[in-house]
């Protein structure tokens, strides 16, 4: 499990200038609680939605903020106050929003015995997430429809970059121009599959590769992905 939450979301750990986990999973909300109260955040109303990200990554998307209404563009929070941190209850609340529908589908297709999914519910976290994974070597996806991994549609719960505050849902992320101007500002696209969503890394982008991370395009956008080989966890 570690290793898949490390391909997945694993580039925020190459970022200067902020507070990175020492964990690749948070374990509780008392954690991530502990976690954040460190790092400290900083609070900005962006169109009407208070959104809090880590000082320093907060500062450069002003500051991206302010260059883009200089060229008539706009970069707006995706989905209000949830587009930056997030508490461990949120992101469990996104994880049960695809698994619980997931165990319910398959059961009604016959690929899963309800006496299993009952099983899969009722485990503790970090071993229903392992279990999930499992479920998903044998072709039952958990996404929201059921095509792909529950790791591209939502983080495992206590691993999502949002409890970092290093992460941002941006409603132009289809504009190749806010794209651009975001990267200039050290805010890069590392999750793929989850388009809105940008992590901030504190870089310029020559800089990445020579920090692990390599450039996949995928739908005519390019995400920095960690580059994990041969790496015993």
């Amino acid at each position: 499990m570690a290793r898949r939450v490390l391909e997945e979301y694993g580039a925020m750990f190459v970022a200067e200038g902020v507070r990175v986990p020492s964990v690749c999973v948070f374990e509780s909300a008392e954690e991530v609680e502990r976690f954040q109260r460190e790092a400290g955040w900083r609070a900005e109303d962006l169109d009407g939605a208070t959104v809090e990200l880590q000082p320093a990554a907060m500062e450069a998307l002003v500051g991206a903020r302010e260059e883009a209404r200089g060229l008539g563009l706009h970069i707006t929070p995706r989905g209000g106050s949830e587009a930056g941190r997030r508490s461990f209850e949120d992101s469990l609340r996104l994880w049960r929003s695809r698994c619980d529908p997931a165990l319910e589908h398959w059961c009604a297709r016959g690929r899963l015995a309800i006496e299993e999914a009952e099983r899969v519910r009722g485990l503790p976290l970090g071993e229903q997430v392992s279990a999930v994974l499992e479920l998903e070597r044998g072709g039952l996806f958990f996404s929201k429809d059921f095509s792909k991994s529950i790791l591209r549609s939502v983080a495992a719960p206590g691993a999502s970059q949002h409890l970092a505050m290093l992460a941002f849902d941006a409603a132009e992320f289809a504009d190749a121009r806010v794209r651009s101007l975001l990267a200039r500002h050290g805010w890069f696209q590392t999750v793929l599959s989850d388009l809105p969503h940008f992590t901030y890394l504190g870089l310029d982008e020559s800089d990445l590769p020579s920090r692990g991370l390599r450039r996949v395009e995928s739908g005519g956008q390019a995400f920095w992905i960690p580059e994990i080989v041969n790496c015993e966890l």
